[in-house]
């Protein structure tokens, strides 16, 4: 099992920052043009609820589409919201995206446990490319929050 975990102070409040995070169309607006991500779900709905299911097609490798599917299986509004892959590329997938007021904004906190399939085949993977792919999407995904929000400024 392996584990990302990244924060971002955002200068937004808990309520935007909710309504801008938990719209599944959003997601694309974060999410690296190379991944060609593409939602394939007709009836998502426009925010998060628990039960959810969302498709999507990535190209993460080689332009190779994959298609995956997630099931948002917790909901606490404003607070945060839980989504698990029921199939894709991943043996385990469970995100928490958590937000949290702080002073002139909001601690956004993302946690990632993941597993690929295929015991030491898939743990080299991860090691040789699937790390740090993903360690490059959510340092994109920082970059755009903060092109879209701008930068939070410490008092």
């Amino acid at each position: 099992m392996h584990t990302l975990h990244n924060t971002q102070k955002l200068p937004l409040t808990l309520q935007y920052a909710w309504d801008f995070l938990s719209t599944p169309a959003n997601l694309k607006i974060i999410t690296p043009e190379y991944m060609g991500f593409e939602m394939t779900s007709l009836h998502h709905g426009d925010k998060m609820y628990a039960g959810q299911i969302i498709t999507y097609i990535v190209k993460p490798i080689l332009n190779i589409p994959l298609k995956w599917c997630t099931e948002i299986t917790h909901v606490h509004k404003p607070d945060y919201f839980v989504d698990e892959q029921r199939f894709g590329p991943y043996s385990f997938w469970h995100h928490q995206h958590r937000l949290v007021a702080i002073e002139n904004g909001v601690l956004m906190e993302d946690i990632v446990h993941y597993k690929l399939p295929l015991g030491f085949i898939g743990r080299w993977v991860n090691s040789l490319l699937v790390q740090k792919q993903l360690e490059d999407i959510f340092e994109f995904r920082k970059q755009k929050l903060i092109e879209l929000f701008g930068e939070y400024k410490e008092n």
